[in-house]
């Protein structure tokens, strides 16, 4: 910049924060300009007078807030005032001398006492609750806590409005510094409430009250505010009686926030706040939308179960009401003539807002209360809708069915008989908006009530869906008819679709050939799903529908056929896979040259083609393997280009008046993240994780041929670890860790990786782990989401197995560091779980429902037993420090409190250990040893499975340390052998692991027990059949023992020997499974050993003790 300019520069600046207020009010309206050249130089001066002299900017907007005749220009200083005192990246109050901050705090103070417009009131309230928040947690502004009081208690509404608007925004910070004053807010709250003209007030005062309840950490505290409720609620009524609708809403609004946090609050008083809510919800008077928010009140209380346990379950009265009610929304649909045309932009056509919601609720309802709760309520309630004489009666009743079925699915299940009855005797219903709605049902329930209702019910529900597609006068049933296969067989197996192909394949391709899209596009859909499922079942049928998939590829061009096209994509590459390479080689090939041109043509944005054509590319690759490498060069870059698409947000503030109007447009999600409102365009993101799922399937089926890629994919998808927006994104990125370094792996392994050595690997993986255990530390500790830290757990398995002992000692250190706050995390959890089933209302859904949280976080405990166990196989004695080291994050885990499955994990990781480490593990059987040997009489057969398996691993390697316990070794060991139900399928693993270790204590103790009983016993439980592992281990140690013709093993007179014979010939005529080939051909060798050596009669009687198909077999083992 040059000298003439920089002195420009300067006057300007002067003349702007100088005493005629004019200049600084037009620097202020320029920020506001439209002309973006105006508006951006202004921003580029505001930010030097920012930079070279703050005092001066905050105090000229604190002056033209408080003086400005100027609407815009008060509420613009108000806004960048808020911005500049908040604390974040913009906060410059610690730049500010004392004397600035003191006047700004006094400014702020009186200009809401000044101001008359009410939105800059707002705005002043929101940045004095801003500045507040920062400042009184350090208690740097002792004058407001007595403002807000004097203004709540002052005669001006204006005032008391402004006081509890700034308490709703301070109340998490200051609620602490307030519990000395509870008596006196409950009296101003109270008389505020009950006795204000204004309703303005009384709603900013109802903002307050439940904020400040949210705020208050003992319960004792928040019970004082128990009285206020039904002054609470009369806000409400009274906003209702006078016609205040809006003002209601807003009542509303705040009432379901309170529901949703502090539900227990309204446990004492729930018959009459729920009573209230009902009313309003059913009254014909009211607006919709005022409706829908009472009813969002009592769906939010069924929600609340982690804070709220089974409250709402014990009015079951209300829930009758309100099931009756959105059965009643239901009802509000008409028959549309545009329904009936099938075309996909009338898809919804007679649907109203009140059905919408009506079926969203349902929905919410059933998932949150159950089965138990529920199903009695809907029984008596459809069976009336569907003895109604009104089509949309019995419509309302099939589909309300369809929603509650996710949430009452195991009650359903019992009661499949008389659901389906119900579903199936509307497919004959005269309108066909109703049979449409039976046809849903069906397809939902194949999904909620499946593979149940596949098994029980395919002879009925398949001709039914197969006689709806021949309803030709209605394209619309055709069409869902053909939808509702899709979900059928996608639960289904191919033993029981077979029987129906011919029939269900046969009608797809007359829909194929229908002159409606949304028919040809649902038969497509249900052509690909059936293949899936009935994989090489499909071949018969491939030459009569393949010819027709290829012609709507090649043919479905003009863009109203754009999604007919992407479906037959989907259905080729499906069908392909379902039929294998070799049928679908020729094919395949036409197939890849169009995509290629397809690839290479423009595609619009919004266009489905690009997502369907990332997967069927894919799914080519796994039909072709290694003869797809030459098309990678074509796949990759657009792949690459989709999986790096920055998702498209828009964020504004969560109480802006230009709300992102959410009607407007179907692909916007807006997600709310504390004062921000985020709009996401949701097709970007669904086809950034298309890609990103696309790039995990390459990888893992190409293997070391991906190498040429990692150098693009590692960068795209490692900070998609930890992408919010999407939960697709997120699991594809951490799917694809391990792949990524597999391949490189291999790569280098087989020399195919340009020259490059290990180094390479070890870059890849030091690139990789740190970043998952960041993201996992989100998700496992700060905010959990168990199921998504279960796969990072198990990805960072998978990549500690790959990269092995390629990582240092620091990052072992930061893993282990990350398994003592996953373990802590998860404990602390199961706590809180276990305090909530203490709760008053706690009952059986709930039990039901803890139940299967507490399984979702045993996935993680499982996780982790299997990191510790690959960071045990890897580094083996090295690794004992940090074992150590956890031994206080393991131990509690043996306790008799634990569940089986943690028991069962704590006695894997002390397995591992003293198979990994042997000698280096001496030092913990003291410890460990008395917890094994009580574990292998645990009553769970994991446990027991677990214990004795140590207990052989022990006996392996625990030489004179083991030796004072092989007594009590042995008397356990005997237990699990001789239960009576030691056989039964569950029971298998353990026996077969405790005959393994008693085999292996006879190999080492010999001299310390009673060998010629212990080895007879040891020989009358082989072979061992369930466990083969254990299995090759035992009869290999067999062979030996028979090889060094073991004494105790022969018995006097070799009168275990047909014993022997017997369990050899038992093994040989099992093939592979219980014997390594090895073993199978030491035993063969032995058996023509004393075909030869033995005297014929004992030959011969050794002989006849076996099974007659045992001889067969054995003959023709020996004479090959």
């Amino acid at each position: 910049m040059d000298a003439e300019s920089t002195q420009f520069q300067q006057a300007q600046m002067a003349a702007i924060l100088g005493p005629d207020p004019a200049p600084f009010e037009t620097l202020i309206s320029h920020l506001m300009s439209a002309a973006n050249e105006q508006r951006s130089q202004a921003e580029s001066i505001f930010n030097l007078l920012k930079q070279n002299d703050p005092n001066s900017l905050v105090l000229k907007l604190a002056h033209l807030l408080s003086t400005s005749a100027h609407l815009e220009a008060r509420a613009m200083a108000a806004i960048l005032l808020r911005k500049q005192l908040t604390s974040g990246e913009a906060f410059i109050w610690p730049q500010l001398t004392e004397s600035t901050r003191s006047a700004v705090k006094n400014i702020l103070l009186s200009a809401i006492q000044g101001e008359e417009s009410k939105s800059i009131i707002k705005k002043l309230c929101d940045t004095i609750s801003e500045l507040a928040s920062s400042l009184l947690p350090e208690n740097q502004w002792p004058e407001i806590l007595p403002f807000m009081f004097q203004c709540v208690t002052s005669t001006s509404p204006k005032l008391q409005e402004s006081a509890f608007l700034m308490f709703s925004q301070l109340a998490q910070f200051i609620g602490e510094m307030l519990t000395p004053y509870i008596t006196d807010l409950h009296t101003v709250f109270l008389n505020v409430l009950n006795s204000s003209p204004n309703a303005e007030v009384k709603i900013a005062a109802l903002s307050a009250v439940i904020n400040f309840i949210q705020c208050l950490t003992s319960s004792n505290d928040r019970d004082r505010f128990q009285d206020l409720l039904p002054s609470m609620m009369k806000t409400l009524t009274e906003a209702l009686n006078s016609g205040q609708e809006a003002t209601a809403q807003e009542a509303l609004e705040l009432l379901i926030e309170l529901a949703g946090n502090e539900p227990r609050f309204l446990r004492r008083q729930i018959v009459d706040v729920v009573g209230s809510m009902l009313q309003i919800a059913e009254a014909d008077s009211l607006e919709e939308g005022t409706r829908h928010l009472a009813v969002e009140f009592v769906i939010t209380l069924a929600e609340a179960r982690e804070r709220a346990p089974g409250m709402m379950r014990k009015l079951p009265q209300f829930i009758s009401r309100l099931f009756a009610n959105l059965m009643k929304m239901l009802l509000d649909v008409e028959d549309d003539p545009a329904w009936h045309s099938a075309e996909a932009k009338d898809e919804d056509a007679g649907e109203t807002s009140n059905y919408s919601v009506g079926q969203e609720c349902l929905d919410r309802l059933a998932m949150a209360l159950g089965g138990n709760t529920i199903v009695p309520v809907a029984s008596e309630q459809l069976a009336a809708y569907l003895s109604a004489p009104e089509w949309q009666k019995h419509h309302s009743a099939l589909i309300a069915l369809a929603q509650i079925a996710e949430g009452c699915s195991k009650v359903m299940i019992k009661n499949l008989e008389q659901v389906v009855n119900m579903v199936l005797n509307s497919f004959q219903h005269p309108h066909p908006r109703v049979r449409w709605a039976a046809i849903n049902a069906i397809g939902q329930l194949s999904t909620d009530l499946g593979p149940d209702l596949q098994v029980q019910y395919h002879q009925r529900v398949l001709p039914a869906l197969a006689a709806a597609m021949d309803d030709f006068q209605n394209p619309r049933v055709q069409a869902h008819a053909a939808s509702a296969v899709l979900n059928f067989s996608e639960n289904c197996t191919p033993e029981i679709l077979t029987p129906y192909l011919d029939g269900i394949v046969h009608k797809l391709l007359l829909l194929l050939q229908n002159s409606k899209q949304m028919v040809q596009e649902g038969a497509l859909t249900a052509l690909a799903s059936v293949a899936d499922s009935s994989q090489e079942h499909f071949q018969k049928y491939y030459d009569a529908v393949m010819p027709y998939l290829k012609a709507i590829l090649v043919n479905a061009t003009d863009k109203s056929n754009r999604m007919l096209r992407a479906k037959a994509m989907e259905c080729i590459s499906l069908v392909g896979m379902a039929v294998g390479k070799d049928k679908f080689k020729e094919d395949a090939k036409q197939v890849m040259e169009v995509l290629m041109s397809l690839q290479g043509s423009q595609i619009e944005t919004d266009d489905p083609t690009t997502s369907y054509m990332l997967q069927a590319w894919a799914r080519l690759c796994k039909c072709l393997g290694q003869d797809f490498l030459p098309y990678m060069s074509v796949v990759m870059p657009p792949l690459l280009q989709s999986a790096q698409l920055k998702p498209d947000v828009t964020i504004t503030s969560a109480d802006s008046d230009n709300e992102i109007d959410e009607s407007d447009d179907e692909s916007m999600e807006t997600i709310t993240l504390g004062d921000k409102r985020i709009g996401i365009k949701t097709s970007v993101l669904e086809e950034k994780a298309t890609a990103c799922n696309m790039l995990c399937c390459y990888a893992d089926e190409l293997k070391e041929g991906f190498y040429p890629w990692i150098d693009q994919v590692a960068p795209t998808l490692v900070p998609l670890l930890k992408f919010y927006f999407h939960e697709e994104v997120r699991k594809a990125a951490v799917s694809a860790m391990p792949e990524l370094l597999r391949s490189a792996k291999l790569a280098v392994e087989k020399g195919i990786a340009q020259g490059r050595n290990e180094t390479y690997v070890k870059q890849l993986s030091d690139y990789i782990i740190p970043a998952l255990l960041e993201a996992l530390h989100k998700v496992a500790v700060i905010e959990p989401e168990t199921e998504i830290c279960s796969d990072m757990l198990d990805a960072l398995n998978e990549c500690v197995q790959i990269s092995g002992a390629l990582l240092d000692e620091s990052q072992v250190r930061s893993i282990v560091e990350e398994i003592k706050q996953v373990i802590t995390a998860s404990s602390s959890r199961k706590r809180e779980r276990a305090e909530r089933a203490k709760a008053e209302d706690f009952d059986d859904e709930d039990g039901e429902w803890l139940k299967e949280e507490n399984e979702r976080e045993e996935e993680v405990f499982d996780q982790v037993g299997e990191i510790l166990g690959t960071l045990i196989k890897t580094f083996k004695a090295s690794f004992l420090p940090f074992f150590e080291e956890l031994s206080s994050y393991l131990m509690p885990m043996w306790g008799k409190d634990k569940t089986p499955e943690e028991r069962r994990i704590a006695i894997c990781i002390f397995d591992d250990v003293a198979e990994q480490c042997r000698e280096g593990a001496l030092k913990y059987y003291d410890t460990y040893l008395p917890f094994l040997l009580e574990a292998c009489n645990d009553e769970n057969p994991d446990v027991r499975q677990a214990a004795v398996y140590g207990l052989g691993v022990c006996a392996e390697f625990g030489g004179p340390v083991f030796k004072p316990l092989v007594g009590e070794a042995l008397s356990r060991l005997n237990v699990v052998i001789r239960h009576p139900n030691a056989q039964q399928p569950e029971n298998v693993m353990a026996y077969d692991n405790a005959v393994s270790a008693l085999g292996k204590i006879c190999q080492f103790y010999r001299d310390s027990i009673d060998s010629a009983q212990v080895v007879p016993a040891w020989l009358s439980c082989l072979p061992i059949k369930g466990d083969l592992v254990e299995a090759k281990v035992v009869h290999d140690q067999l062979c030996s023992m028979v090889e060094r013709s073991d004494r105790e093993l022969l018995g006097p007179n070799n009168q275990y020997l047909p014993k022997i014979v017997s369990v050899f010939a038992e093994v040989l005529c099992a093939g592979k499974d219980l014997a390594t080939e090895q073993t199978a051909s030491r035993m063969v060798n032995l058996l023509r050993q004393l075909q030869q050596t033995l005297p014929p009669a004992t030959l011969a009687s050794t002989w006849s003790s076996l099974q007659p198909q045992q001889q067969l077999a054995l003959q023709s083992i020996l004479s090959s």
